[in-house]
């Protein structure tokens, strides 16, 4: 029997920050794509190889972990003042899942370059040579991004001597700036979702913990570690290596996805995996890293480890950095008492992979805080270009 051949579709493989992803025009997409719905989640599951009972993606591009199992489409934007409207869709990996609720800090830093050697910014903005600032529509979550990408003689500068723990390789440096990066919600209320920076999270059958609430970059559930049994110096396999411990940190997940407002029900969760994130929070103490790179206390204001579709992520979320950022600048949060409390607008932390700073301009304003803009470098690089393939009957 016959069969059709494989539908082939423009795309380009980028990494951006510590993730990966497969990055799409919306114009090259097939016709029933180009609207959110069925087709498109069908169509972005089958090229990353969702949903595998494996747990592999063989057949597909994804690498198997929530940091390489990822799909962006950007186009022109018609929003004034804005070059390129961003939409990112986190891939489950054995579901039938596309979670559209949040956006990509990492593969952030690739959309500058991508927009704009992919003909998705005027020529005349381009310079020769020096930065060329791309304002980025984040349409997950109604956010401006601001994108400062190197240009050597006309092009994408992607090569350089920057450094991000968790990448092996150095790459040019793209410096991100997050405008306003809270949501405030429809009645216009706090980022801290509850109207306070510390809550007791009461988790039915698990305890009931301290926790700060906190919905910058993207909604995030900040623990201190000691209150779980961790000392926040943990790398992957202590977490991923225990069910016991992972089904807990999902129950925490859920119900404090209630008690943000996000969901009504914790059954709501298992639809909504990308958001909340759950992170836990201590004061600086040694450790190594999972490259074997020492990190001493003297050389972190914190560490923090966050979970991620279920996992320990191998280094942190660029959204979540964003929401670490945001509440270190807040006194009397969580994640500011680690960091040992006071005043501060920058924070080094340090996570699985290493370290990475920081840097937040918060105000009180009405008896609430506010956050006006989140600072942070990453890398990015263009890893294949040209056409993804899936089978004719894939959406």
């Amino acid at each position: 029997m016959a069969f059709p051949p494989q539908i082939k579709i423009p795309a380009t493989y980028m990494r951006g920050g510590t993730s990966k992803g497969v990055f799409f025009r919306l114009q090259d997409l097939p016709e029933p794509a180009r609207q959110p719905g069925a087709a498109r989640d069908a169509l972005l599951m089958r090229v990353v190889g969702s949903p595998d009972p494996y747990g592999k993606q063989i057949d597909g591009m994804g690498g198997a972990t929530s940091s390489t199992s990822k799909t962006v489409i950007l186009s022109k934007s018609a929003r004034p003042d804005h070059d390129v409207d961003y939409l990112f869709g986190q891939v489950a990996i054995d579901k039938a899942l596309v979670d559209w609720s949040g956006n990509c800090g990492n593969l952030s830093a690739a959309v500058g370059p991508f927009a704009i050697a992919n003909g998705l910014l005027p020529s005349e903005r381009i310079p020769r040579d020096g930065l060329c600032t791309v304002r980025i529509w984040q349409a997950n979550i109604n956010k401006t991004i601001i994108a400062h990408v190197p240009i050597t003689n006309g092009q994408v500068q992607e090569t350089g001597d920057f450094e991000l723990d968790g990448v092996t390789f150095p790459a040019a440096e793209v410096q991100l700036e997050f405008l306003d990066p809270a949501d405030e919600g429809e009645d216009g209320g706090s980022m801290f979702p509850t109207g306070r920076l510390v809550d007791d999270l009461e988790v039915p059958n698990v305890g009931t913990f301290k926790a700060t609430l906190i919905n910058a970059g993207i909604p995030t559930i900040f623990l201190n570690a000691q209150d779980i049994g961790y000392t926040g110096t943990e790398l992957q396999s202590v977490i991923n290596g225990d069910k016991k411990a992972l089904e807990r940190f999902e129950t925490i997940r859920a119900w404090g996805a209630v008690k943000m407002g996000l969901i009504k029900d914790i059954a709501e969760a298992a639809t909504r995996q990308h958001t909340p994130k759950v992170a836990f929070v201590a004061p600086p103490r040694d450790y190594v890293a999972s490259s074997g790179k020492a990190i001493a206390a003297s050389d972190v204001d914190l560490l923090v480890r966050a979970l991620s579709m279920g996992q320990l992520h191998h280094a942190m979320m660029g959204t979540a950095a964003v929401a670490i950022g945001t509440a270190a600048a807040v006194p009397g949060t969580l994640v500011n008492l680690a960091a040992g409390g006071g005043t501060r607008n920058a924070v080094r932390f340090g996570h699985p992979s290493g370290t990475l700073r920081v840097g937040a301009e918060v105000k009180e304003e009405g008896g609430q805080w506010v956050v006006t803009k989140v600072l942070m470098s990453r890398n990015a690089r263009v890893l294949m270009e040209g056409f993804v393939r899936i089978p004719y009957n894939s959406f």
